[in-house]
């Protein structure tokens, strides 16, 4: 039987590694905007497409150390809904590359037990890439380890306009009423149905945009911006983003007091949970 399982860490990589599991929480769920590409290679006085190449580097070595930090969930925004405006023959060279990409790194996902998952217009990419893609997604769909989502086409409005249009259609069909419409049948009915939102959000390139990307599911995570280009972006930006993070006191709403602790016995509430649970009895006077 094929042996997988994520490669550990070794040496200093591996005592970093402790030392931020020790240190606080690691992030469930990391979604990164890999930004940078063209102005690396630009700023080398290479083509585009040669940031590009390089940026399939920095995706090997995030999803390997994400895999050995724990982390649960890692998405990618790989191509946006607007980049199908660059120039055609820029377009063309990213969707050759996806699918070499997809083709020669399935096998190594496979074997550190990493599943794939697409999120987006999938329907929008060639008919090639579309079947490398589940191709990826049905060699490792029985994985348990690291998720690794694909932002590919991807817009958050896009995703948001497409919960709706189906939440819709289940109106029509009777199986929802308008009263059972809340946030979490918005969320229900989005392409990351199945992942927490994101506890952290990477952008690289030192630009301040989230550049309509997961708009709904960004709500209340963490940002941390580095200044690298993404074809430069390794495993010490991912480490020095979790210590950040680390740093940061979530309180999703409510003062530091309200956040929860063990001592007030309210550990594995959701933050939305606590907080309406507190303002509820703040109402009542119960």
């Amino acid at each position: 039987m094929e042996s997988r399982g994520v490669k550990a860490a070794t040496g200093s990589d591996k005592a970093i590694q402790e030392e931020l599991q020790r240190g606080g929480q690691i992030p469930t769920h990391i979604a990164i905007i890999m930004d940078g590409n063209g102005r690396w290679a630009k700023k080398r006085g290479l083509p585009r497409i040669a940031g590009h190449n390089e940026g399939v580097e920095s995706v090997r070595d995030t999803v390997e150390v994400c895999g050995q930090l724990g982390v649960r969930y890692l998405t990618l925004y790989a191509f946006s809904t607007e980049n199908w405006r660059r120039p055609q023959e820029e377009v063309s060279m990213l969707m050759r590359l996806l699918m070499r990409a997809l083709r020669d790194e399935t096998d190594k996902l496979h074997r550190n037990n990493v599943k794939v998952h697409a999120i987006g217009e999938i329907s929008a990419l060639p008919r090639e890439v579309q079947d490398e893609m589940i191709d990826a997604i049905e060699k490792t769909k029985h994985n348990t380890g690291l998720n690794l989502l694909l932002a590919l086409s991807y817009s958050g409005r896009w995703d948001i306009t497409n919960a709706f249009k189906n939440i819709i259609a289940d109106l029509h069909k009777g199986k929802l009423s308008a009263h059972q419409v809340d946030e979490a049948t918005i969320s229900k009915h989005l392409s990351t149905q199945n992942a927490p939102d994101p506890d952290l959000l990477i952008r690289t390139s030192g630009e301040f945009r989230i550049s309509n990307f997961l708009l709904w599911q960004l709500a209340y995570t963490e940002i941390f911006i580095s200044d690298c280009y993404w074809p430069d972006f390794r495993r010490d930006e991912v480490y020095r983003a979790i210590r950040d993070f680390q740093t940061r006191e979530r309180r999703f709403g409510m003062v530091s007091e309200q956040v929860c602790t063990k001592e007030g016995g309210q550990v594995g509430r959701s933050p939305r949970e606590s907080s309406l649970k507190h303002t509820l009895k703040s109402v009542s006077g119960l």
